[in-house]
């Protein structure tokens, strides 16, 4: 175990980056990346969640979907991270951190039937969409290109999986109820 007590960055701070992105707009940039960080990893869980969970006649394909959509969650965590610490941000960190921060509620810690789970899926999804959206905005407005870049890449992967789960909640199945 290290005896290492020195800070090098306090949480929630901004340090200046050698990208020379403003200190006030690195700032802004920050607080919005780490926001659609805490929310990514929110949906992260949740997915992963219901990956463990999911039941039924359509439990492979359902599975492998969810499994599969938290990686990328997991992947789009790891780039905002990245992104938001190159920027001279520090990425919030650890469970309770991450929940506070992130402006979604995830579901309660029950079971639910997969087709709930999916609906509260989709319903962090949207709110991730909206999000990125705004932020994109945001970073073009600052003159952060490339980060606007990195958010419309991400928004496009959000918006993909969030239109796989739509189609899961269409009515239209091979599955006979009785």
């Amino acid at each position: 175990m290290s005896t290492q007590e020195e800070v090098r960055q306090q949480a929630g701070t901004v340090d200046e980056n050698r990208l020379r992105l403003e200190q006030g707009k690195a700032e802004q940039i920050v607080e919005a990346l780490n926001t659609d960080l805490a929310s990514t990893y929110v949906l992260y869980h949740q997915l992963k969640k219901h990956h463990w969970n999911v039941e039924g006649a359509e439990f492979r394909d359902v599975h492998e979907f969810l499994g599969e959509a938290a990686g990328r969650a997991e992947e789009a965590a790891d780039e905002l991270a990245e992104r938001l610490q190159a920027i001279g941000g520090a990425p919030v960190a650890g469970g309770k951190n991450l929940e506070a921060h992130a402006p979604v509620d995830p579901e309660g810690d029950d079971v639910y039937d997969v087709r709930t789970s999916l609906e509260n899926d989709l319903e962090i999804y949207g709110d991730i969409i909206e999000s990125l959206r705004d932020h994109v905005d945001l970073a073009t407005n600052l003159g952060d290109h490339a980060t606007a870049e990195i958010l419309r890449q991400l928004l496009i992967e959000v918006e993909e999986d969030a239109h796989h789960i739509d189609h899961y909640l269409e009515d239209d199945t091979l599955v006979v109820s009785e």
